[in-house]
């Protein structure tokens, strides 16, 4: 029967096409051009909670944006946004301001332009990206760097201009930074001189190594140690130290001579690179990592090329970088999967080329782990929310204002042991290995933001959230509010206000990007039904909310 079927549709294909020619055969047709897979539907939660890794908080309308558009373009666009400046916002507001001759800015200033960015600007990825790396490049204003606050916001804008550069131009802008010149004592930094008792600075040396590219030990591609005889590999010892020191010899404020180089305050500039003075500089042989060797007899330029290339070739740079990004951003404790992909894309961007930040940012973002490892692995996946991080995050959400336009917020220090550019000394407000003592440390998980909560600053932190909750809203008592306050605005939840059930599942998309259990789900709802079948006024309900939710532990862990 089958049989037949197939002869009968044969001869009606002949006598369709006018039967087959015995001279001529008959072509069949080209197969059909393949389609591209359709692009995956992103969900409103899967918007937030991937922006909530990569922006300082999702905001509905960018969550919307991002669901129409699809993860890839939204980091393209947002990668060729270009940068807010730090410098350029400081100053538009001094001119603003017509400071008297004796007056300048300061800290809180610098402070006003980090939060204004933090919280509007349109290169959101970018202002993540650069706070990010903030923490791994430290300097800080807790140092002889503390009025400085154009270096500093110039710094903060070489961090932002090489978010999505090559990591050996940034590193190489970091370096001849006169703020980190002035902060690790490079700048200033002589050949020896036995008869003064001069002996090049280690300290850059030291750190350049340790803390911004290579590590203290041998690591895997995927961040594994390297052992032998069951011992960590060294990455450098002393004497490679005193090599790079030597290195590292020279350089000063910019436009320095050797006839002015002990006159630096005549000379301080914190805005353009450091000066090469050869005479000050060693021409001696140096022998760096791996036997690479500097010739004698070159130029502190030269010498320094050799240098920071040696650094950067070094096999260790993707998965030392590359593992703090990840846990910057994304999850403190990263699978060797994970870093070693990420790691990949640092040591070749699918182009031949090393080193491209843009695309070590897009595979930490996109990665599967990134993306669904509060599903496969919950145990262990996610971060502890920055406290600085988290109080952005609620006036992103909430399309925060001010009644003076402008988002002053001079000492976060004080509430959450952090701010901008502060840390305490070069290792950063936490190491990036911490692990508290109990469960964490004995699960072999480190938790580094927990290093800087305290009972103290755990108390401070909720006491300014309720500040910018229960009275820190638009209809908030006229009597709190004062012409500097930043105040969130609740209109985007009035909708929802009278079912509980729509406003949680709304708060739960945004602000923890569906990530909340069930559980810590029910517990919010029949928090916030008691209010509401207690009669309890719509701003008091909703802003009592917020401050339920981001004092709750499980807001604190990003996932």
């Amino acid at each position: 029967m089958v049989k037949n079927i197939i002869v009968s549709c044969a001869i009606l294909l002949l006598v369709a096409c006018g039967g087959a020619s015995n001279d001529t055969p008959s072509s069949p047709n080209p197969p059909p051009t393949p389609q591209p897979p359709p692009t995956p539907t992103i969900t409103q939660a899967e918007a937030a909670h991937f922006l909530n890794q990569a922006t300082f908080g999702a905001t509905i309308d960018e969550v919307n944006k991002l669901v129409d558009i699809g993860y890839e373009q939204w980091l393209n666009q947002q990668i060729a946004t270009p940068t807010s400046s730090h410098v350029t916002y400081l100053t538009q507001l001094e001119a603003q301001l017509n400071l008297p001759d004796d007056e300048q800015l300061w800290h809180p200033h610098r402070m006003e332009a980090w939060f204004t960015h933090a919280i509007t600007a349109p290169d959101q990825l970018r202002q993540r990206v650069a706070f990010a790396l903030s923490e791994i490049f430290v300097i800080s204003e807790l140092s002889v760097l503390s009025s400085e606050t154009y270096g500093l916001a110039n710094y903060y804008d070489l961090l932002l201009n090489n978010a999505f550069a090559n990591y050996r131009e940034l590193l190489a802008q970091v370096t001849l930074s006169p703020m980190m010149g002035a902060y690790l004592s490079m700048l200033g930094n002589q050949k020896p001189n036995e008869a003064q008792n001069i002996r090049p600075d280690e300290n850059y040396a030291r750190e350049v190594m340790q803390l911004f590219s290579i590590g203290l030990v041998e690591l895997n591609i995927d961040g594994t140690i390297k052992t032998s005889n069951g011992q960590a590999i060294p990455t450098y010892d002393q004497n490679i130290i005193k090599a790079f020191a030597h290195v590292f010899t020279g350089w000063n404020f910019n436009g320095a001579t050797e006839a002015t180089w002990y006159n630096f305050a005549q000379n301080y500039d914190a805005i353009n690179p450091m000066t090469a003075v050869d005479a000050f500089h060693d021409k001696s042989e140096k022998v760096l990592l791996n036997g690479i060797t500097v010739p004698a007899n070159q130029s502190a330029e030269q010498d320094l090329a050799i240098a920071l290339d040696n650094l950067f070739n070094h096999p260790n740079v993707g998965p030392f970088i590359g593992k703090q990004l990840i846990q910057r951003l994304v999850t403190s404790n990263p699978s060797p999967d994970y870093i070693e992909r990420v790691a990949q894309a640092f040591n070749d961007n699918g182009q031949g080329v090393r080193g491209d930040l843009g695309a070590v940012i897009k595979a930490i973002l996109l990665d599967d782990e990134a993306r669904n490892g509060y599903k496969n692995n919950p145990q262990n996946f996610g971060k502890i929310r920055e406290p600085l991080v988290s109080i952005v995050h609620l006036w992103r959400a909430f399309d925060a204002s001010s009644p003076n336009d402008r988002f002053q917020f001079d000492w976060p220090h004080y509430f959450f042991n952090q701010a901008p550019l502060a840390a305490p000394h070069v290792f950063n407000f936490f190491s990036p290995s911490y692990s508290p003592p109990g469960i964490i440390r004995n699960n072999n998980l480190v938790a580094p933001e927990l290093e800087i909560m305290t009972e103290n600053y755990l108390t401070r932190t909720n006491n300014f959230f309720a500040y910018s909750t229960l009275w820190g809203h638009l209809e908030a008592d006229p009597e709190d509010i004062s012409d500097d306050r930043i105040l969130i605005n609740l209109n985007s939840l009035r909708p929802m206000a009278n079912n509980s059930e729509d406003l949680l599942n709304y708060l739960n998309r945004l602000i923890f990007g569906g990530t909340l259990d069930d559980n810590s789900l029910a517990i919010l709802k029949t928090a916030y039904q008691q209010t509401l079948d207690n009669d309890i006024p719509e701003n008091e309900r909703l802003s009592n909310l917020l401050f339920l939710i981001f004092t709750s532990p499980q807001y604190s862990v990003q996932q």
